[in-house]
């Protein structure tokens, strides 16, 4: 259902400052062009006085978090922004993310949506079907955000003052059909990628500069389950 302009307010959950950052100076700009009124990011619990900054927190809390989100504001719309690659699959420690382990054997376009229809399920159950579901629009990104950059690896090294690097970029990209797909492996995901060819490179500041250079329509034309978002997000309005 359609809101009205005025109360068109997004607020997006995320596991670090890199994707804190790209919500509020990104994302935000973009929405607000579109004709939202409020688009936050927050970190998820109180991850700045963790001692281990960022990092992707068990499902209870953050669920806890989000329903928290929904009934203490009932105007607000909800959602996540966190990464694939380090999601907590389910298991003894009761952290895990509602369908992480059975996405392990899908298919590629299929991992992440399978994860979001999950994390929908469970929100509806803890809120006995309370129609205050809809508000809540999860995004799982395939497989982190540093993948996204892959969108246009030209303008991806011209953010990072690092044009040398365009070919390696590229060379990158040219193995698979969307960046989306680079995979996570603990040698060969998105960031130990970049981070192999520049131990300088620093998430929060050069992944934003690389996004800003890049464009929010790039990434959507590349990578479908980071368009499928967008798309559920512009539909609020």
């Amino acid at each position: 259902m359609a809101v009205d302009l005025r109360m068109a307010r997004l607020l997006v959950l995320v596991e670090g400052e890199t994707e804190e950052t790209f919500v509020n100076e990104v994302l935000a700009d973009y929405l607000y062009s579109k004709g939202f009124f409020s688009v936050k990011a927050k970190l998820m619990g109180n991850a700045r006085n963790r001692n281990r900054r960022g990092g992707i927190r068990g499902w209870p809390q953050v669920c806890e978090e989000i329903i928290r989100h929904l009934k203490e504001d009932t105007g607000v719309y909800v959602s996540t922004m966190v990464d694939y690659y380090a999601l907590p699959e389910e298991g003894k420690s009761g952290n895990g993310w509602p369908g992480r382990s059975q996405a392990s054997s899908l298919k590629y376009l299929s991992k992440a949506r399978h994860i979001e229809i999950q994390l929908i399920n469970n929100i509806a159950n803890k809120l006995k079907n309370s129609s205050s579901v809809r508000r809540f629009i999860p995004y799982i990104m395939m497989h982190e955000f540093e993948g996204l950059l892959f969108s246009d690896c030209q303008k991806f090294a011209i953010g990072i003052c690092r044009e040398d690097l365009f070919a390696n970029f590229q060379q990158i990209r040219n193995g698979y059909s969307t960046p989306e797909e680079i995979n996570d492996s603990p040698e060969t995901h998105p960031s130990k990628r970049i981070t192999d060819l520049m131990p300088e490179y620093q998430k929060p500041i050069h992944g934003n500069f690389a996004a800003i250079e890049i464009g929010l329509t790039t990434f959507m034309k590349e990578c479908p389950g980071f368009y499928h978002w967008i798309e559920r997000i512009e539909s609020i309005i």
